[in-house]
């Protein structure tokens, strides 16, 4: 049972789901939550009626985080990308990797504790793939989709948005090829499809059009 105050943690997944589907500047519905969280329609449904009761969601003029709902989600999200952080830079495990297992830290990290690891981290304002961690007051650089960078251009990857993390694979192939936050690339083909090759790190890679609308890069 959750503590006083505290909240139920599929209370935290669906706000959590709600604040990161804004976040990228998607549509908040209920079939894109649904798709997000794995679960039914119906399933979804009843948990909207559960959330606005609690008053954590407004649904009147499409699906909305009230002040408490965003509070919570905005601290949901910050522990699970911290511990993305605690994950790679400090144990060393992959991105995908860190992704699982934040998803299961993030309920369960205490205040102390994510203190304490905001402090061992020194206080990061991204997650590993330059996701913006709440409360951190991160900036974010004026970027562009990599889809929209010309051939020849040179492009720097700043964020791989929440989106992406949830295609199977992807990650896995991400962090493989180096298209990580902070590493330099160039465009040196695109094809009718819409996959972008890019050389990066001494090698080319192709980036499908899903991938590169949605990878954040400065140029």
């Amino acid at each position: 049972m959750p503590a006083p105050g505290e909240h139920h943690p599929a209370f935290e997944e669906y706000c959590e789901c709600i604040f990161e589907l804004d976040e990228d500047d998607l549509d908040v519905i209920q079939a894109r939550i649904a798709e997000r969280l794995q679960v039914s329609r119906p399933a979804v449904s009843e948990m909207m009626k559960r959330l606005e009761a609690e008053g954590l969601i407004d649904s009147e003029d499409g699906i909305t985080l009230t002040t408490e709902g965003r509070r919570l989600a905005e601290q949901v999200v910050r522990r699970h990308r911290l511990a993305e952080r605690f994950l790679t830079d400090v144990l060393q495990l992959s991105w995908a990797e860190a992704h699982h297992e934040a998803g299961r830290w993030e309920h369960v990290i205490s205040d102390s504790v994510e203190a304490a690891m905001n402090n061992l981290l020194g206080e990061p304002t991204t997650c590993p793939h330059g996701n913006p961690i709440p409360g951190s007051n991160y900036e974010a650089p004026d970027s562009a989709p990599l889809a929209e960078v010309g051939i020849g251009t040179v492009f720097t990857v700043r964020r791989i948005t929440e989106e992406l993390e949830f295609e199977p694979g992807l990650l896995e192939f991400l962090e493989e090829s180096a298209i990580r936050p902070g590493n330099a690339g160039t465009v040196t083909a695109t094809s009718p499809d819409g996959t972008l090759t890019v050389e990066i790190e001494g090698r080319h890679v192709g980036v499908g059009s899903f991938a590169s609308e949605r990878i954040l890069v400065t140029t």
